[in-house]
């Protein structure tokens, strides 16, 4: 009977179900309550207690199995985690930011509180541009990682790149707090403070990297610059002197303070100062720049050439320094008085001395030279350039131009033709190299040239106007005379009072005898201008002659054709005579003509015959 019970409950706790008794026609009915005593009791008791302890122990170890399981688990993925982060990590460096972001991803949709993960996430986003999400990732690394400075920096940095400086103080403030050791960032937030123009706070900053630095040459240079800004020059001076004392053979700090007295008009404290300068270095370019300044400022220009040749002779005066000193020069040249020109000139052969494979060398000595009407050294200077750096136009271009200003035709066809593989879209280029052309009489290679280049100037009305007047001549030596008008229309309906057109297009028509009257207007509109050019007077007087008006020829060029030295407009005044009945007077003329040179091939049967051929 106590068996049964037992069962009974034994099954009421195990399977919280109650005991049932089956009748035998298979009904269900609860079992009637048993009555124990009081010593069944206390072992139904005790066998309960037994029970549960058993059903304890079972579940504590199913527990630390499940525990166990989780433990193991966890294992693998934080092993995942970390080779996911260093493949990351290894793509940062490659620089191949997608495929480090997308390991780093990764690892932490495993780990999201591993601090390193995000700061790598973020230092990844930064580098790929990516400046929202790493701000995020980089925020969380130092939530998460609160006393790491590199996360801190990095923080920073993108707050920096973002332009909120604000917060990014915020952010050294807090490493330099958080951090231990971290003193020397206390220059980072100065820098943020200045950027920021808070010159108040960049100087408590930088107070109190001095105590706990000491003297350092950095907080006297920034602070310096504070005191500058605040026009506060005295303390400016102060920290210069500080600078001194802490290093007193460093010329570098004198001269510095020797430079902020100059600039600031304390001229005799500069003197004194440079020097000083001079004293621990001998021959300091920077020095004799200095005494150059104040002498110029005192208006003794001998004292401040003397300086300016003392440093320029010395080779430890850098290149860009004496660019700078010479395009100040530059801009005053050509000087009307000749000790400028000739000082510009020296300085410039003492930078090409000292720096004898340099093109802005030779660069900056071609402009002075040709500023000072030195135009041959000058070509040779900017040539000498190119073979230094020939890709700058500008020297190509100069080069050109003083080719054809020398009338160096073979240069100008080389020197364009060589520019030309460099630079072969630049239409002024194509310009000269057909101009070029045209002075070697090489017609048809002229007009390649000019046409080629006068498409890629059709937004350049100017120099549009330009090609085709070279193409009138080109074409009317090719006698093509229908594009030569062309030619010369064009160019006149983009500049009608161009001269050399007017004189040229009104001289070839009369040549062929073709449209006269214009001609002639074209020509007279040219004497007008320039009564005394003889150049201008024949052509005029031969538009006259081939309209039959030899009195009106000869009045036009007889005065020129005394004092000229062409000899074709002592020709034509020997054709205008001899059309006048004046036959001795003539051959006189053309005599003159066949001792100036320069006459047609027609001259000797006309000496010969003493008659006229035309």
């Amino acid at each position: 009977m106590m068996r049964r019970v037992v069962l009974g409950v034994l099954l009421w706790i195990g399977l919280g179900a109650g005991s049932f008794a089956q009748t035998p026609e298979g009904g269900v009915l609860p079992s009637p309550p048993a009555k124990l005593t009081r010593r069944e009791q206390r072992v139904l008791e005790k066998e309960q207690h037994e029970l549960e302890k058993k059903l304890a122990e079972a579940r504590a170890k199913r527990a630390a199995l499940r525990a166990q399981m989780s433990s193991l688990m966890s294992e693998r993925e934080r092993e995942h985690s970390e080779a996911l982060f260093v493949d990351g990590v290894k793509y940062v460096l490659l620089e191949d930011y997608n495929k480090a972001l997308e390991s780093l991803l990764k690892a932490y949709a495993i780990d999201p509180d591993n601090a390193a993960i995000n700061y790598k996430i973020a230092e990844a986003n930064m580098l790929s541009g990516n400046l929202h999400d790493a701000l995020n990732y980089a925020q969380a690394a130092t939530q998460l990682a609160p006393h790491n400075a590199y996360y801190y920096l990095l923080l920073a940095q993108v707050q920096a790149s973002q332009k909120q400086y604000e917060n990014a103080t915020k952010t050294y403030a807090t490493l330099i707090k958080e951090v231990p050791n971290s003193g020397s960032y206390l220059f980072n937030l100065a820098d943020l403070y200045l950027a920021q123009n808070k010159l108040t706070e960049a100087l408590a900053t930088l107070d109190q990297a001095e105590k706990e630095f000491g003297q350092v040459d950095e907080i006297s240079f920034k602070k310096q610059q504070i005191y500058l800004k605040q026009n506060k020059l005295d303390q400016a001076l102060a920290e210069g002197e500080k600078l001194i004392k802490a290093n007193p053979n460093e010329a570098r700090y004198v001269l510095a303070q020797a430079e902020l007295y100059g600039n600031n008009n304390r001229l005799d404290d500069a003197l004194r100062v440079a020097r000083q300068a001079l004293r621990l270095d001998p021959g300091n370019p920077q020095a004799h720049l200095i005494l150059a300044d104040v002498a110029r400022q005192q208006s003794q220009p001998d004292e401040e050439a003397q300086q300016l040749r003392q440093a320029f002779a010395s080779p430890a005066l850098d290149i860009d320094t004496r660019v700078r000193i010479l395009v100040s020069y530059i801009k005053q040249l050509p000087s009307p008085q000749e000790k400028v020109n000739q000082l510009a000139r020296d300085l410039t052969a003492a930078t090409v001395a000292a720096f004898p494979k340099e093109a802005k060398a030779y660069s900056v000595s071609g402009d002075v030279l040709a500023l000072t009407d030195h135009k041959m050294e000058a070509r040779n200077a900017y040539s000498r350039a190119l073979r230094y750096d020939n890709s700058k136009f500008q020297i190509w271009q100069q080069v050109v131009l003083l080719d054809g200003e020398l009338n160096q035709t073979d240069s100008l066809l080389v020197h364009s033709g060589r520019a030309l593989e460099v630079f072969p879209n630049q239409a002024s280029l194509w310009f000269y190299n057909g101009v070029a052309y045209l002075l070697k009489r090489q017609f048809a290679r002229a007009v390649k040239s000019l046409e080629h280049g006068r498409k890629l100037a059709t937004n350049n009305a100017e120099l549009l106007a330009q090609f085709d007047a070279q193409l009138g001549d080109a074409y009317h030596e090719l006698h093509d005379d229908e594009k030569s008008d062309a030619a010369y229309e064009a160019s006149l309906a983009s500049d009608p009072n161009n001269t050399l057109v007017l004189n040229n297009y009104s001289y070839y028509l009369s040549l062929r005898g073709a449209k006269l009257d214009k001609a002639k207007t074209m020509s007279g509109k040219v004497v007008k201008q320039f009564p005394d050019n003889d150049t201008y007077l024949d052509t005029y007087a031969w538009v006259l002659y081939k309209q039959k008006d030899y009195a009106g020829a000869k009045a036009a060029l007889e005065k020129a054709a005394q004092k000229t030295t062409d000899g074709s407009v002592m020709e034509h005044y020997g054709d205008i005579l001899y059309q006048l009945g004046e036959k001795e007077p003539a051959t006189t003329q053309w005599l003159r003509a066949r001792k100036a040179g320069g006459a047609s091939d027609l001259l000797e049967r006309k000496l010969k015959d003493h008659k006229l051929y035309e």
